[in-house]
């Protein structure tokens, strides 16, 4: 007899359609190691076995990250996308792990909050594209004020994984994250 599952479908995307104006170039195409920032968020994101994709260009440009989210669930085949944003390349599967445990318990919008702010990662099912078209129809382009109109669960990120959910938004902080990054491959 074939077993039939409930299990929602899932997929992965980065989001990367962003103008990096604070940092003067590509974020997504900037290297650590032999991989970029886009690369090395693949390579984590690779274990959990979803489908992942990489969002470059949005349908509704000049909307901040709600036009590369409208663009995931338009165009996505599963019932909810796991969005993380090209700037995260400490992110790693134990925060993945977190949010998506809650999202199984409770199949509904999931953000991540860290210093009182949500933002990535966070999980939306697909019928959350009425929601994003409405928040951009109204110019309300934050992540904060789409986890509002929601009505998202927030979880927290423990402070042990916080170094997970470092952005790489700045010519400074991009300094930063390679100090970083040298130091955690010369420890291994």
């Amino acid at each position: 007899m074939l077993e039939v599952s409930n299990a929602p479908t899932c997929e992965t995307c980065i989001l990367a359609g962003g103008l990096s104006r604070r940092m003067g170039r590509d974020k997504a195409r900037l290297r650590l190691g032999a991989n970029t920032i886009v690369g090395q968020i693949r390579t984590s994101v690779r274990r959990m076995g979803w489908p992942i994709r990489v969002i470059r260009k949005d349908l509704v440009p000049r909307c901040g990250p709600l036009g590369g989210v409208y663009t995931c669930l338009k165009t996505t085949q599963s019932d909810a996308v796991l969005f993380l944003a090209c700037d995260m390349p400490f992110l790693g599967i134990e925060v993945l792990n977190c949010l998506l445990d809650e999202y199984r318990s409770t199949p509904q919008p999931i953000f991540t909050s860290y210093r009182g702010r949500v933002g990535f990662p966070f999980v939306l099912p697909r019928w959350c594209i009425g929601g994003v078209v409405k928040q951009i129809d109204r110019g309300e382009f934050s992540l904060q004020a789409l986890a509002k109109f929601l009505r998202a669960r927030i979880i927290g990120i423990p402070q042990q994984l916080a170094t997970q959910l470092r952005n790489v938004n700045t010519p400074r902080e991009w300094e930063s994250a390679r100090k970083l990054w040298g130091q955690r491959k010369s420890k291994r």
